[in-house]
């Protein structure tokens, strides 16, 4: 038996600065249908991300928070530029994977009436696999001002309704059977947030994530002189509710939270 390897390493893609505001009009380039009555309620509501109308808010929200906001994320930008292109490459070009925006209807904001409320933060469905009706939200960011107040809870409290529904319920949902949550080991809010909406931990994956230097507070040491030079790693909490789970009890504590 005879064989060959043709494999050549690819370069980094790149987005020119022509793209990184996406198409006009915005294309989310999503594999499933956003149903917009299950994304809200009278105080909140997801709705896509759309750069030419949410980027330069967010920036201006996180960029002066950037090492608390993400400091347990896998990654950090350090400018818009950079944010929008993992956008672009990591979101809009995979149809996999989506990213909202999360307007707190509470609070408007008059430098954009036609958003109707704030804009509060965001969140990423990611890792989808659509072949087995899993997805996790992930990327999740509350900016400061909107921290320990109704918005964590509702946005993930509809995340879970919009995911675990089935499309024939009212609202209607996409019928997934799992809907995991990862969070850093030392993120206890993260993993509280998760736990208080009906997530259960499930485990700890370990060295999940090679690091770059400039994370290393985040992650763990590694001394192994491999591929990566010995850049850190991190290891991932893993939580989840199943089908079984939304069907035992955890819809009713999700509609429960979402009447209040």
């Amino acid at each position: 038996m005879s064989y060959v390897n043709n494999y050549t390493p690819q370069p980094e893609p790149t987005v020119p600065d022509s793209e990184l505001y996406g198409p006009d009009p915005y294309d989310i380039n999503f594999a499933w249908p956003l149903h917009p009555q299950s994304l809200q309620t009278p105080r909140l509501k997801l709705v896509p991300f759309v750069p030419r109308e949410h980027a330069a808010t967010y920036w201006a929200s996180v960029k002066d928070h950037l090492p608390t906001l993400f400091r347990y994320f896998p990654f950090r930008p350090h400018t818009l530029p950079e944010f929008l292109a993992w956008l672009e490459l990591a979101c809009r070009r995979n149809p996999f994977q989506t990213f909202l925006a999360v307007l707190d209807t509470t609070r408007p904001d008059p430098a954009h009436p036609a958003w109707g409320g704030s804009l509060a933060g965001a969140l990423a469905l990611c890792n989808t696999a659509p072949g087995n009706l899993s997805t996790e939200p992930g990327y999740l960011v509350v900016f400061p001002e909107f921290q320990h107040t109704h918005v964590a809870k509702e946005m993930v409290a509809l995340v879970l309704r919009y995911l675990l529904a089935l499309p024939g319920a009212s609202p209607p949902g996409l019928g997934f059977r799992r809907v995991q949550w990862c969070a850093h080991p030392g993120n206890a809010p993260s993993i509280g947030l998760a736990e208080r909406m009906g997530f259960r931990r499930e485990g700890t994956l370990r060295w999940l994530w090679v690091l770059p230097e400039h994370l290393a507070e985040a992650g763990e040491e590694c001394t192994r002189e491999d591929a990566f030079a010995g850049r850190p790693g991190r290891h991932t909490a893993v939580l989840s509710v199943c089908w079984d789970d939304w069907e035992g009890g955890v819809n009713e504590k999700v509609e429960a939270f979402l009447a209040q």
